[in-house]
């Protein structure tokens, strides 16, 4: 469940391009994310794909024709949308709209509107380059409308270039983006850390920890949903970062403390959620260790301990007052309370996240967790056993209420 999107209203325009078979899988992923579709199809996109799809996957009726009785009704869509999509937008639309005619339903709906709108672009190769389009697309961009895309690709005509309407996934992240704009934490610059690092034993083998980042990436996305500014100190994982955040990819404990230290300068929170390696091989080969030269280097490796990133930032954070809010991660094995509060107060933490990763369903590599929030004061919050996303959700809007 994407919460964002939950309970919104939201409009979907389609018109007409070969694109709206993709616009039936968003109105799709949009209903199935919470979001209450309403969509509205000019005459045009009836060629491509009929008002049936698109109710099938909403569950609602499809709106198609200016001059019914209750065409008034249809405008106040507009009029109580939380965001209005036109997916895809052909270049005939977009003049339309930048001219402010309005001879059919959705560019009505669009002079009505009140709410955001979102336009993501779908037209055949140089057509989107074309001056013409270029001036109302300027236009439009003037007058506080997003755009998202379009793409560079095959086009139906056979042709390649730039007007592909973007795909589904991409459309539903970049409309949570603009909805997110008036979320708890707009205006502000957040950072998380996110996923293992590696210290390297030689150029093949590494030191690590199981963590697949997949707790980071769900903060970093919940403190986009919340409307802030982030930037993501991301180690080595195989999961996607949200679409949106300024992204810092790092390997060591090194340079995930030097990234860190650099974002969280001006910030007003850092989440610590990256599972960062406490040890590392005093010495590094330069090259690949053999094992027929085991007798050579040995079997034993020794070990020195990494970089405090969380300490580091305390000593910055009492000269600077930057980062505002912190808080950390305490993945424990035992005696997770104990430990937990020990480093919350040791590190000089606005909130500490501690969680058992022995506990079933909790820890690393699972979509659930099992989190206790601490503060200096106690016990913030005991969460039970939730998905990751509603974990990440929850410490966002607990850091959000201290920096309010």
């Amino acid at each position: 469940m994407i919460t964002l999107f939950k309970d919104k209203r939201i409009l979907l325009g389609v018109t007409g391009s070969i694109a709206c078979y993709k616009t039936v899988d968003l109105a799709s992923k949009l209903t199935q994310a919470g979001a209450q579709v309403d969509v509205i199809m000019t005459e045009a996109a009836g060629r491509f794909v009929t008002p049936l799809s698109f109710q099938s996957v909403t569950g609602r009726p499809v709106y198609d024709d200016m001059w019914r009785r209750e065409h008034v009704q249809h405008v106040g869509l507009g009029e109580t949308a939380d965001l209005f999509i036109i997916a895809p937008a052909t270049a005939h639309t977009m003049a339309k709209l930048a001219q402010g005619l309005a001879d059919n339903l959705l560019t009505v709906t669009a002079l009505a509107a009140h709410c955001p709108l979102l336009i993501a672009p779908a037209m055949d190769g140089g057509m989107y380059e074309h001056p013409a389009t270029q001036a109302n697309v300027a236009t439009l961009k003037q007058r506080g409308v997003t755009f998202a895309g379009p793409s560079t690709g095959r086009m139906a005509s056979g042709l390649s270039g730039l007007g592909r309407m973007l795909e589904p996934d991409a459309l539903l992240a970049q409309a949570r983006l603009v909805l997110a704009r008036s979320g708890v934490l707009a205006g502000t610059k957040v950072v998380v850390s996110a996923g293992p690092t590696r210290e390297a034993i030689d150029p093949v083998r590494f030191i690590s920890n199981r963590s697949t980042g997949k707790q980071g990436l769900a903060v970093a996305q919940a403190a986009l949903d919340a409307g802030a500014e982030v930037t993501l100190v991301l180690g080595p994982v195989a999961e996607s970062p949200p679409h949106g955040v300024n992204l810092v990819r790092v390997e060591s404990t090194e340079q995930m403390a030097q990234a860190v230290l650099t974002a969280v300068a001006n910030a007003d929170a850092l989440f610590m959620v990256a599972a960062v390696a406490d040890f590392r091989p005093g010495k590094l080969s330069e090259r690949k260790l053999k094992k027929t030269e085991a007798n050579d280097w040995g079997l034993a490796i020794g070990l020195e301990v990494t970089l405090d990133i969380l300490s580091t930032v305390k000593e910055q954070r009492e000269k600077t007052g930057f980062p505002r809010v912190s808080l950390g991660f305490a993945a424990e094995t035992h005696d997770a309370y104990e430990y937990g509060r020990a480093k919350l107060l040791r590190k000089g933490l606005n909130f500490i996240a501690v969680n058992d990763v022995m506990a079933e369903g909790a820890g690393f590599a699972v979509d659930t967790n099992r989190v206790i929030l601490l503060s200096s004061a106690g016990v913030v919050e005991e969460m039970p056993l939730l998905s990751k996303t509603a974990v990440a959700e929850r410490l966002v809007h607990h850091v959000a209420k201290a920096l309010s």
